[in-house]
């Protein structure tokens, strides 16, 4: 089964180890990284999604970032 994240973060380096950390464990990168002006907090902030495939059935109780 395959299941997804998407990740998120100010555009600082936690968000690029955020993203390094999710590949060390397995996940995939899936599509472009994406970037947007968070104007209440004047901050740019990234999300990329990734994708994993796991052996066992997707449960909404599920803690993706476990997998």
């Amino acid at each position: 089964m395959l299941i997804y994240r998407l990740l998120t973060e100010d555009d600082t380096s936690a968000f690029c180890h955020k993203v390094s950390d999710a590949i060390a464990k397995g996940w995939s990168l899936h599509g472009d990284p994406t970037m947007s002006f968070d104007a209440a907090r004047g901050v740019m902030r990234c999300g990329q999604a990734v994708v994993k495939d796991i052996d066992t059935p997707y449960s909404p109780d599920m803690k993706l970032g476990q997998q």
